[in-house]
C-alpha cells in the first residue's frame, strides 16, 4: 500500500509538472481578458457621456429663443456661435473677440479642414451695412481664411447682401440664425445665402416689430 501511494504521488507531481503551465497560461490570459474587458468598457462609458454631455450642449444650444439670444452679452453671443460651430464638427475654434481682434470674432476650422473667419453684430435694431462686409473680407485676408462668416440677428441691407453673394461671404441673418440654432449645419447654410430677407412682406413685419 505505501508503495501504491508512493506511485500515485509520482504521478500525481509529473502530471501537475506537465499541466502547471498551461493552468499558469489560462490564468494570465484571463487576467488579460478581464483587464482588457474593463479598459474597453470603461472607455464605452467615458465615450457614452461625452457624447451625451455634447448632445445636451447641442439642445440647450438649439433651444435658446431668438428672444434670449436678443438678452444676452456680445460675448455669450460668441459663445454661442462658437457652440454651435462644435456642434456641427467644427475644430480649433476660438473666441477672438477684442479691442485687437483683427475684424474677427470667432476662428476655426469647418469639418472638411476649410479654415473659417466669423463675424457677428447681436443687434436686432439695425441692419448690417456693407462696410462691416468690407471689414470681415479684411479679417479673411489677416487670418487667411477660406470662408468668411457673418452672423447676425438682424438683417443685411440690399448692397451689403449684394456685397456678401459677390465675395462668397456667407451672410447669416436673423432666420438663417433660426434655421442654425435649432440644428441645421453651418455649411448647410449655403443653399439659401442671399435669400429669406428681402421680400416686401418680410421688411414690413420687421418695420412693424423693430420700428426701421
Amino acid at each position: 500500500m505505501a508503495v501504491s501511494g508512493g506511485l500515485v504521488l509520482v504521478l500525481l507531481m509529473v502530471f501537475w509538472s506537465v499541466v502547471w503551465p498551461y493552468v499558469t497560461g489560462a490564468v494570465v490570459l484571463g487576467g488579460v481578458a478581464a483587464a482588457g474587458w474593463w479598459l474597453w468598457r470603461t472607455d464605452r462609458l467615458v465615450r457614452g457621456r461625452d457624447r451625451l454631455w455634447r448632445q445636451e450642449e447641442a439642445v440647450q444650444a438649439g433651444h435658446r429663443t431668438l428672444a434670449e439670444v436678443d438678452a444676452i452679452t456680445g460675448t455669450e453671443f460668441e459663445d454661442l456661435v462658437a457652440s454651435l460651430c462644435r456642434r456641427d464638427g467644427c475644430t480649433d475654434v476660438r473666441r477672438v473677440g477684442g479691442a485687437h481682434d483683427n475684424g474677427a470674432d470667432v476662428v476655426g476650422r469647418l469639418p472638411d479642414g476649410r479654415s473659417v473667419v466669423i463675424q457677428k453684430r447681436y443687434t436686432p435694431t439695425s441692419t448690417i451695412a456693407s462696410r462691416e462686409l468690407r471689414d470681415l473680407l479684411g479679417a479673411k485676408v489677416h487670418f487667411e481664411a477660406d470662408l468668411a462668416v457673418f452672423v447676425t440677428t438682424t438683417r443685411f441691407s440690399r448692397p451689403s447682401e449684394k456685397f456678401a453673394l459677390q465675395h462668397g461671404i456667407l451672410a447669416v441673418h436673423r432666420d438663417h440664425l433660426v434655421l442654425w440654432n435649432n440644428g441645421a449645419s453651418l455649411l448647410s447654410l449655403n443653399e439659401v445665402n442671399g435669400r429669406g430677407q428681402g421680400d416686401s412682406r418680410h421688411r414690413a413685419r420687421w418695420k412693424r416689430a423693430y420700428g426701421e
